[in-house]
């Protein structure tokens, strides 16, 4: 990876952001504009000059939120079965990153892969969350290998680990698991 990139520049999501950013993988709109009214924004944008490049969602942490459809649905970032007990009432709860959309689309511009965007979109979100009073952020992680990370959109434990993020738990996914042998995703890293 490169140094992060000055020309890009990151900011909370506002409700005015509806409309103008892809937010298909944040819910419906008037759901978004609900969760920026509680608590201040639903995500972190990256820009580069007015074109949006990136994104890390997040939502309050609810004790016992089930995915209704595994992978395939947001909440999936919220699922956590029974392994996050004891967490404080303001909890954050980080969901996915979205490195390189340009538009409310699957597809990712790999220009803007590799070069720092997500690590900066992690930590803009831990000063916001600071800022609006959260007591903690609870957070997902997914295995280091970059494609598996690009594919889920998510951040290997190290990143969150590196940031005074703790362990509560470890375990393999076992849709995930199936899903990257399905892929023929690497499931180590290079070198």
């Amino acid at each position: 990876m490169s140094k992060p990139d000055d020309t890009i520049v990151f900011r909370p999501m506002a409700a005015a952001d509806i409309g103008t950013v892809p937010i298909g993988h944040q819910g419906e709109p008037q759901e978004v504009r609900q969760r920026i009214a509680d608590i201040g924004s639903s995500a972190i944008l990256a820009f580069d000059g007015p074109q949006h490049v990136g994104q890390l969602q997040f939502r309050r942490y609810v004790p016992g939120t089930r995915s209704p459809q595994g992978l395939w649905h947001p909440l999936y970032w919220a699922d956590f079965g029974d392994r996050a007990g004891g967490l404080p009432e303001q909890t954050l709860d980080v969901f996915c990153y979205h490195v390189g959309q340009l538009e409310d689309i699957d597809d990712r511009d790999p220009r803007y892969q590799g070069r720092g965007i997500g690590l900066r979109l992690l930590d803009v979100l831990l000063d916001w969350a600071t800022q609006a009073g959260f007591a903690a952020l609870v957070a997902k992680a997914v295995p280091a290998p970059r494609p598996i990370m690009a594919f889920m959109g998510g951040q290997a434990a190290k990143a969150y680990q590196e940031r005074g993020f703790q362990q509560a738990d470890s375990w393999v996914d076992a849709e995930l698991k199936t899903l990257v042998v399905e892929k023929g995703l690497p499931t180590k890293r290079p070198g």
